[in-house]
This record gives structure tokens, sequence and C-alpha cells, in this order.
């Protein structure tokens, strides 16, 4: 009796606390069907670009499966490589490839235009061949690794999670312990309150994510074309937004436990469509969820800091975009504090 009492206790928490019942139930689902999306989807489609191949030539290549650019000279098949419009080119002398260039940063897709190519001249008699001296690499190399390409948005994810996590549990101590409703009656505003705390806990945010950058750059040998400054500033950026989102939902969290259930909603989504994965390949009404993340913009920087060695230019526009994420937290936080007290 005992026994069955408690077992009913339980089952009755459980029906009462509607979230949890639909985070046991539902996200594992969710997870699931992303997962499905994601990694059962279409084969990347190279984009290659053909300069000065004659007509006669043009006609004996297999151009099926890729999108296919011409150019008229080799300085416009590089700007678009460089503009990513293609992945890259080849450059015809007469009968034959006289060099193969590729944007490079992405080893994957290296590796789908290479064995576009090589399909693509099979039937060319007799084979013009690929060898290593006719193929360059705009970014990266031949030795680049998937760890490489990877890496920076690992490097931007481990950042958001961690400092999402922490800031969330310990503004949600804050307020269950007492400290925020005494904060709430003395003569601070709500602005001052969520501001300090923003910097209180941005203190220790900034040295985690500058800890994370130095250790997977100077430690673990992570690649580095461009700028540390910059992928600290990216990094840093990432994490206020993290911190701030994580500050605005521990408003709707009782406990740790509810907080961790933000987990399948806020972070998985955003390991998926960061980059981690080729957007090309998932389908338009699924990928849209990339670009409405912070993630997405962040690791594009570090990609294009740490694999591509670009500056500022490349990423002042995704710095505007993480502020702008970091402010409109901020603000819904000012608004969010009237939940327990009006000031």
């Amino acid at each position: 009796m005992r026994i069955r009492a408690l077992v009913i206790r339980i089952v009755r928490q459980f029906l009462r606390d509607k979230r949890t019942l639909a985070m046991m139930l539902v996200a594992p689902l969710l997870i699931l069907t992303m997962l499905h999306l994601v990694f059962n989807g279409e084969n990347y489609i190279p984009k290659v670009g053909l300069v000065n191949v004659p007509a006669p030539l043009k006609e004996k290549l297999d151009l099926k499966d890729a999108v296919i650019i011409e150019y008229d000279s080799e300085k416009l098949a590089a700007a678009d490589t460089r503009d990513y419009v293609i992945d890259g080119y080849i450059l015809f002398e007469g009968p034959s490839l006289n060099k193969v260039m590729l944007e490079g940063s992405d080893p994957t897709v290296n590796g789908a235009v290479m064995k576009w190519i090589q399909q693509a001249t099979k039937p060319l008699q007799p084979s013009p061949g690929l060898a290593e001296s006719k193929i360059d690499y705009l970014h990266g190399s031949k030795d680049m690794g998937q760890f490489d390409y990877f890496g920076p948005v690992l490097l931007g994810f481990f950042a958001f999670f961690f400092v999402f996590i922490i800031s969330g549990i310990s503004f949600l101590r804050e307020r269950t312990s007492g400290t925020l409703e005494k904060l709430l009656s003395s003569p601070l505003r709500k602005w001052e309150i969520v501001i300090g705390y923003v910097l209180g806990f941005g203190i220790f945010t900034m040295l985690q994510a500058t800890l994370i950058t130095w250790y997977a750059i100077y430690i673990l040998g992570m690649l580095m074309e461009g700028s540390f400054i910059y992928v600290l500033l990216v990094t840093l950026m990432l994490s206020m937004t993290a911190l701030t989102l994580g500050i605005l939902l521990s408003a709707f969290a009782n406990n740790e436990f509810q907080m961790m259930q933000f987990i399948p909603i806020i972070i998985v989504p955003q390991f998926f469509f960061s980059g981690l994965i080729n957007l090309d390949t998932i389908s338009d009404w699924l990928s849209w969820l990339g670009p409405v993340t912070p993630l997405y913009y962040a690791a594009e920087s570090l990609r294009d800091i740490m694999v591509r060695g670009y500056g500022w230019d490349a990423i002042y526009g995704n710095i505007l975009v993480l502020a702008g994420f970091s402010i409109f937290f901020i603000a819904l936080n000012i608004l969010a504090l009237r939940k327990y007290r009006a000031v």
C-alpha cells in the first residue's frame, strides 16, 4: 500500500508538471526528427566554374550533377570563388586541363568537387589527369582535416552552451534564494538590476571565453589563419548573447531541472543549424532555422577568421547581429522582472 501510494504521488506530480511531461515525451521525438532530416538530406551538389573551355571540349565533358557557371577569364572565376558563388573552377589551356582552384575551407565540399571533376573529365581521351601540382586552394590546403573545419563551430558551441547553462542556473539561484526580491524592493531600477547582473556574470564569462579560445588554438592546435583578437571578440560577443539569453529563460524556470529542459529547444537546434552540417543539403523549409540563431553568425565569423584568414571587414556584420541579440535579450530581461514585482 505504501509503495502504491508513493507511485501514485509521483505519477500525479508528473501529470501536474505539464512542461516536464512534454520534455520527456516530445523532446526526444523532436531531436530524432531533426537528426533524421539533417542526416538524410540531399547530397551536396558542387558549384563549379569553367574557364576558357573550348566548345568541342565542353561537349565531351560530363557536366551533370553539378551547377555549372562559365567564365571568360580566370579573374572573374576567382572573384566568385572568394564570394562563395562557386566552390571552385577548372582552367583549360587548349585541350588540356591546366589548373583546378578550390575555395578550400570545407574538406567535405572539396572532396565533392574533386570527385565531380574526376567524373566530368573521364570522357576526355586521353585523360588530362589531376596531378597535385594542378590543384590550388584559395583557403586551407590538401592537409586540412575535418577538425579544422568543424573546430570553429565547436569552439562557439561550447562557449555558448556552458555560459547559457551556468548563467541561467546562477540567476535562478539568485531568485529562489530571495536575493532578487531584496534587490527589487531596493531603490534600484529594473534596468540597473539587469545591467548589474549582466556585467557581474560577464566578468567570468569573459574569463571562460578567453580560456576556451586560447586552449583550442594554442594547446589543441586548431587551425588559425587570422587574428586571435578577432576570434576572442566573436567568442565574447557570443558568450554575452548566451549570458543574456540564459538569464532571460531562467525567469521561466522554478528549479535547475527545469532550466536544463531548455537544452533540447535552445541548444540542440543551434548545434545542427550553425553550419556544422552544410545547409545546402537541408530542405529550404528547415534550413531557415540557422539564421535565427546566434551560433549561426558566430560560427560563420569564426570560420572566416580561423580558416579563411579574414579580418574585420568580413565579420563586423555578424558582430553587430550578435550585439543586437544581446540588446534584445537585455530588453526582454527588464520586462521579465515585472513578473516578480513592479518597482
